[in-house]
């Protein structure tokens, strides 16, 4: 079976040429990591929790490009340019989103992120099987 390559209007456009939202390759779907944009682009201002709001929202509508949803995620990495800072805020807004059985994580601090210096980026392997 070939992989299927996930493009919704519902999140942000991935940069041409350099990555797709997702992957679908059999039962699973990887997508690749998003950050505190919306959909139009623009980085989401205020809060580490705010931005992390958007990358669960941006991740969920890959998601149901693919035919999935949150219910779906088996596994979450997240990534934390200030890990000792942002990790507690970052887990009220993942308890509040995220449906039970809560997937396996991991989340790492990292010298830094792309899209203009964000705090927080997440990436979602998710299975239909």
């Amino acid at each position: 079976m070939p992989a299927e390559y996930t493009l919704t209007k519902d999140a942000p456009a991935p940069l041409p040429g350099i990555y797709s939202q997702a992957v679908r390759a059999g039962s699973y779907v990887y997508t690749s990591g998003s950050v505190g944009i919306t959909k139009e682009g623009q980085m989401v201002e205020g809060t580490v929790q705010d931005r992390t709001r958007q990358v669960i929202q941006n991740l969920d509508a890959v998601l149901k490009g693919s035919g999935m949803s949150l219910k779906n995620v088996v596994k979450a990495n997240i990534y934390l340019s200030n890990l000792s800072r942002d990790f507690n805020a970052v887990n009220e807004v993942w308890k509040e989103l995220m449906p039970e059985p809560k997937p396996a994580r991991t989340c790492v601090g990292v010298a830094e992120l792309p899209a203009g210096g964000t705090d927080v980026e997440i990436e979602f392997v998710a299975y239909d099987g």
